[in-house]
């Protein structure tokens, strides 16, 4: 889609590193000559709530940094679908977590790290659930079904083709496909400064995000390609 602003708006429990997919994306705007805002938002459930991170992408200057409604909208649980419902339109591009892997049970070195490090719930669990679990779908029961609604099962992608910790640059890559707001080259160049001393100090940790980066891209790529050819 060509558009000249985006809201964004991605949330999920505390621990499953929405913050960072946030300042990657804020970054990355940056470096790409455009304009960004991010606002994170923890509320007082930081400690194993739900984490919301607002982006706003434009070619022009942007003036309040809130809003109303998201142009894409990424609920990761069932909480943050109850979270989020105020941000659906009807042209809102969903794209939710449809891995069908119960949360594992987070242990405290989770607590106020979401924003900081590239990890997911499992990184940290006592224990990954393997009983099954619903999606977090749009509830079309409430007549609030976007257009446009991809399910990505980045859990499972991540657990079964990466590792856990990876899990939310593969949503990452997932919204840059939807929206084309940034290249992915863009979002690399993004993601290496915001993780770089980190990423340096570990090459294999580098080449495992920039392999989650393109899972991601490529799946929603490809699903958006099924569905225009329909």
């Amino acid at each position: 889609m060509n558009k000249k602003h985006w809201r964004i708006v991605v949330a999920g429990e505390g621990g499953q590193g929405v913050q960072l997919i946030g300042e990657i994306l804020a970054e990355s705007a940056f470096r790409a000559g455009k304009e960004a805002i991010y606002i994170p938002n923890f509320g007082v459930e930081q400690r194993g709530g739900v984490s919301i991170a607002m982006v706003q992408i434009a070619e022009q200057a942007l003036g309040a940094p809130k809003f109303e409604k998201a142009d894409i909208l990424v609920p990761l649980s069932e909480r943050a679908v109850e979270r989020t419902l105020a941000y659906i339109k009807r042209d809102t591009f969903y794209i939710y977590e449809a891995s069908a892997i119960a949360p594992p049970q987070l242990l405290d070195a989770t607590v106020g790290i979401q924003a900081w490090e590239t990890v997911a719930p499992e990184a940290f669990s006592l224990a990954v659930g393997s009983k099954p679990q619903a999606p977090s779908r749009p509830p079309a029961d409430m007549g609030l079904m976007p257009d446009r609604t991809i399910g990505i099962p980045a859990a499972e992608i991540a657990r079964a083709e990466l590792k856990p910790r990876v899990f939310n640059i593969i949503i990452l890559g997932a919204i840059l496909a939807a929206s084309g707001v940034l290249s992915l080259a863009m979002v690399q160049e993004g993601m290496l400064a915001k993780l770089g001393d980190k990423l340096r100090r570990d090459p294999e940790l580098k080449q495992l995000n920039l392999r989650a980066l393109d899972r991601g891209w490529a799946y929603v790529t490809e699903a958006v390609r099924r569905e225009t050819n329909r």
